[in-house]
């Protein structure tokens, strides 16, 4: 696999309000074993829309990733001005992930249109990458579910990878267990 789409919860949906949420540590240490993964056997893209929460953090992981390994960055995001209703913090990390990211380009000129610019965005990004890795806890897709279904439904081999609740679980404990007062 070359090209892997990453995406999940938007962090409203996960009742995240402050980017220094210690969930946010945990997510993305879940983000980032799964990735080193991919990347060791061959990833060489990982896309997003750059949507808040999960698209942003991953993007974070990838900027640290680069650091060790030879890892691309594009972001797709369905129009223009995504981030035009975002807070004025998500707004600037936003800017500074383009900035950042190796390949850039909207999916529509403009500012949104209408639901079927979310469709056709999850249409192209199963068409342009070689599978999918999604945080989603399929008891409680929320937003992910229409991609979650697109990708189900696509006309060729496209694994779905989920980082599950019991993934999570995994992360905390293992970055507890490497506090060394954990142990004391």
């Amino acid at each position: 696999m070359k090209i892997l789409t990453v995406s999940g919860y938007k962090s409203m949906e996960l009742g995240i309000f402050k980017e220094n949420d210690p969930r946010v540590t945990f997510i993305k240490s879940a983000i980032e074993k799964r990735l080193i993964g991919f990347i060791e056997e061959g990833l060489e893209w990982v896309l997003i829309s750059g949507q808040m929460g999960v698209e942003m953090w991953t993007a974070e992981m990838i900027f640290d990733l680069q650091e060790n390994y030879d890892i691309q960055l594009g972001v797709f995001p369905p129009f223009e001005n995504q981030d035009n209703r975002w807070p004025d913090n998500l707004k600037e990390k936003y800017e500074e992930l383009l900035m950042l990211a190796d390949f850039y380009q909207p999916l529509y000129k403009g500012d949104y249109k209408g639901p079927y610019q979310f469709k056709a965005k999850n249409k192209w990004f199963i068409e342009k990458s070689d599978g999918c890795l999604l945080l989603m806890d399929e008891e409680f897709p929320g937003g992910n579910r229409y991609f979650y279904d697109a990708a189900k439904a696509a006309d060729k081999d496209y694994p779905i990878f989920i980082i599950t609740p019991a993934d999570l679980d995994d992360a905390v404990e293992e970055i507890k267990m490497s506090d060394p007062n954990y142990w004391g």
